[in-house]
């Protein structure tokens, strides 16, 4: 197994992608720190799949969005396990879909709160973490097509991962002569509990699907693999990249 050894803490792990990646990487052998904001549930059904296949898991709740939460989550991950080595920056929030003038600061708030400044400050706790302890490490931001691709009514969101872009970008010059790499994962559309209400909408699911070359949704599973990749000795000399997860959608999208 590729990840014998490691501990990955993978954020928002309770459903979706976040819960995807952390069964993955612990069938690829590493022990795992499973976050979850709001459902608790899924974060313990998440660890019963990680047990499952072997390994440990810990779980810790963690509002992405505030400072001394995710302080806490690397520090509690730090304290059960002994160490970190990998961290998935997964968890995140699509925002209102809304006209840009209608969107208020707190909506703002909200949506650049989780995605960037709580990316932000995970990473910033764990650098730390692998300064102290004079480690390399490995860091995977999970952004979307949207750090590249226009999506009108969503300007809170994009700017959100339009900023995760350039963050990863500049920590990859900052962190290199650390031996820490750091890449984004960008999905298009893929099928987790967000999605459901375009899932249940047939008409908006064909016209969504026509875009994209593969003419299907992702799943979870199909994100998992290059997070698995990333973290891994194959890509030690892999840094300041994305990587687009998405059948094809950036190549094709046209808004309807």
């Amino acid at each position: 197994m590729k990840l014998d050894g490691k501990v990955a803490l993978v954020t928002g792990s309770s459903q979706g992608i976040g819960q995807a990646i952390a069964v993955h990487l612990a069938q690829e052998g590493a022990d795992i720190v499973i976050d979850y904001r709001s459902h608790p549930d899924g974060a313990h059904e998440t660890l019963g799949k990680v047990e499952a296949v072997g390994r440990n898991g810990y779980v810790v709740q963690a509002d992405l969005g505030v400072v001394r939460d995710v302080q806490k989550l690397v520090a509690e991950g730090i304290q059960h396990f002994g160490k970190l080595d990998i961290l998935v920056n997964n968890g995140g929030v699509d925002g209102k879909n809304a006209d840009f003038w209608d969107i208020t600061e707190a909506d703002y708030d909200t949506v650049l709160n989780i995605n960037l400044k709580g990316t932000f400050f995970t990473t910033q706790a764990f650098v730390k973490h692998l300064i102290e302890t004079k480690r390399t490490g490995k860091i995977i931001n999970i952004s979307s097509t949207h750090e590249e691709m226009a999506f009108p009514h969503f300007t809170s969101y994009c700017a959100s991962k339009g900023g995760v872009k350039m963050m990863m970008r500049n920590l990859a010059v900052e962190l290199g002569p650390l031996g820490i790499t750091i890449n984004n994962i960008a999905p298009g559309a893929i099928e987790t509990p967000i999605n459901a209400k375009l899932l249940n909408d047939p008409i908006k699911l064909k016209s969504l699907t026509q875009n994209i070359p593969l003419g299907r949704l992702g799943t979870p599973e199909d994100i998992a693999p290059m997070v698995a990749f990333l973290a891994s000795p194959a890509a030690n000399y892999v840094t300041g990249a994305t990587f687009y997860v998405d059948g094809g959608l950036i190549r094709n999208y046209h808004e309807q």
